[in-house]
């Protein structure tokens, strides 16, 4: 429940900042001005940004500080770990890399603004479809610097360390399902309310540009069939990258498991993988980002937010599933992909179920 609340809480600066956004453009167009609206908008997106890159240089500065003197190192350790043995270890490897850390959040959160740049903005425009003075266009550019964060984060704490830390926590089932519903839901609230709800676009208007209908029974076809051939490529893929050398990388799979392993134990589990992910994910990315940041480029955005793979084959395979998804979104709506997505995740989710011994 806590994570749950967490995930909503963090949230929240984002909702404020493409409403605001939203705002801007529905004065802009209205009236052909939005200045005031959109200057509100960047301020709080500079603050908001600016917490974050003062956070990684303290960080920064912080293992700079420790690397300097050995006794603020151990006063770290014995304060995060509370004098218990077991904890500092698991602690070490992360104080270890602080500095990556640190730089790992900072960096992006700082060029994060950048993004805001009417030359920057006019620059983007001639390589993704975007309209240079629209304000939430330039917010949702600058939001891909949260990703890179994410991933940034995650490669710089390490995969192995990540796996480590995390099998030494009890993760719940229950908790765990209700907790992907809760992530997955905010998503597609967030798209929604990113592409105009409550500012610009009614409801309906808003689910019309985001691509979600009722399927005909021909897309529904389309959307199962289309999540077929992406598990066949992908298993394809991962019996010529074995016999190549190349596997799946180790610390992947543990901490996978830890992630989402207690889901695969049950049906309602792999149900929740298959729908959750695919309303959420779906919507947000080939409903709200592809028509303006295109195929290649939101397929890219979608393999890296799934930073639990590192960069690995499993990215590789995240982003060969992203591709078919877009494909099948310029062909039909965001809805087709949605059952797409759904049935991947569910045949994936079934086979591991009944066949462990192939994962």
């Amino acid at each position: 429940m806590s994570e749950s609340i967490l995930t909503v809480l963090l949230f929240v600066p984002l909702f404020l900042i493409v409403l605001l956004a939203n705002l801007a453009d529905k004065q802009r167009l209205s009236e052909g001005s939005g200045k005031t609206i959109a200057g509100l908008t960047y301020a709080f997106h500079a603050f908001i940004f600016g917490v974050m890159a003062a956070a990684g240089a303290a960080l920064h500065v912080l293992s700079i500080l420790m690397e300097a003197n050995e006794e603020i190192r151990q006063n770290i350790i014995e304060i995060l770990s509370g004098g218990a043995a077991d904890q500092a270890e698991g602690i070490l490897p992360v104080l270890d890399r602080l500095d990556v850390l640190g730089l790992g959040l900072w960096l992006p959160a700082a060029a994060a603004p950048l993004f805001l740049l009417p030359p920057v903005r006019r620059l983007l425009a001639n390589l993704i479809p975007i309209d240079p003075r629209s304000s939430i266009h330039a917010v949702a550019a600058s939001f891909v610097m949260l990703v890179v964060i994410n991933l940034a984060v995650t490669l710089a704490v390490g995969l192995e360390t990540l796996a480590d830390l995390s099998e030494g926590t009890e993760t719940d089932g229950g908790s765990l399902l209700f907790s992907l519903w809760v992530q997955q839901i905010t998503f597609a609230i967030w798209a929604v309310v990113g592409v105009g709800w409550l500012t610009r676009r009614r409801l309906l208007q808003a689910l019309e540009r985001l691509g979600l209908t009722v399927p005909r029974p021909a897309e529904v076809a389309v959307g199962i069939g289309t999540g077929l051939v992406s598990v066949a490529v992908i298993l394809v893929l991962e019996i010529v990258a074995e016999a190549a050398g190349w596997g799946v990388d180790e610390d992947v799979q543990r901490l996978t498991e830890v992630l989402i392993g207690p889901l695969l134990g049950s049906i309602p589990g792999i149900l929740t993988l298959g729908l959750a992910a695919g309303i959420g994910e779906e919507t947000l990315f080939r409903g709200a980002l592809q028509p303006r940041f295109g195929l290649l480029f939101t397929s890219l955005l979608f393999a890296l937010l799934h930073s639990q793979y590192g960069i690995t084959l499993s990215t590789l395979a995240v982003f060969i599933v992203g591709l078919i998804l877009g494909l099948v979104r310029n062909r039909f709506k965001t809805s087709t992909c949605v059952i797409a997505h759904a049935s991947y995740n569910i045949t994936l989710g079934m086979i591991a179920y009944f066949y462990p011994q192939m994962f």
